[in-house]
């Protein structure tokens, strides 16, 4: 079990400066960010996945609760074991803490939204943003539940949107760069094919009172 107050997959913060992971994670205030910080991660050519704006997360004190200043969640991957100092230097130009090497991808990624912790704010899944092609699916095999949960989550997309067509869904999930739906939308293809030629046939069809006026 992950210690109060540390993310679990993160690990400690003593003699990380000789740490090389290839995973890492660090906070981003955006009081003190620059404006650009997005996008010079998108510069990087590295994965990242953001949480969302952690605005309402607080700190338990003996006078009770006290807000905390917003912030966001970021992994960074590498292709391979990297050291701290180089890890620094992104999150320096980022005038951001330093950064936390990972033992794991899928706890912290979790925590992302703090999907572990029900005694903290839940914020929205579908919020969590990603750069460079990140895929939470590339670092633990997904559980039958979630997969269900992503394919529920896809049909009611399709149904908002008024898809008819499986392009569509394709060309929505990779312009959005939702890569972890996207994978599930592919491997699932026949399920969604059958579903999206339904919808586009009721849509074809002619009313009943249509029909009859036909025959007659």
């Amino acid at each position: 079990m992950a210690k109060a107050g540390r993310p679990k997959g993160s690990t400690k913060k003593t003699g990380e400066k000789n740490t090389k992971k290839r995973n890492w994670a660090f906070m981003v205030y955006p009081e003190s960010a620059p404006d650009d910080w997005f996008d010079r991660l998108q510069k990087t050519g590295l994965q990242c996945a953001i949480s969302p704006l952690h605005d309402k997360d607080v700190d338990q004190d003996g006078e009770g609760e006290k807000p905390k200043k917003s912030h966001y969640h970021v992994i960074i991957t590498y292709s391979g074991p990297t050291s701290f100092n180089v890890v620094k230097g992104i999150t320096d130009s980022l005038n951001a803490p330093i950064p936390q090497a990972l033992e794991q991808v899928k706890g912290y990624f979790r925590y992302l939204t703090h999907k572990d912790n029900p005694e903290k704010y839940q914020y929205d899944a579908k919020e969590i943003r990603t750069i460079n092609g990140f895929n939470i699916f590339d670092y633990t095999a997904m559980t039958r539940s979630e997969v269900n949960a992503v394919i529920r989550d896809l049909l009611g997309l399709i149904r908002r949107e008024d898809m008819t067509e499986y392009s569509e869904l394709l060309d929505f999930l990779l312009d959005g760069e939702k890569y972890d739906q996207l994978d599930i939308a592919r491997s699932h293809t026949l399920l969604f094919s059958c579903y999206l030629t339904s919808r586009r046939y009721i849509q074809e069809k002619p009313a009943k009172g249509e029909v009859i006026a036909k025959k007659q």
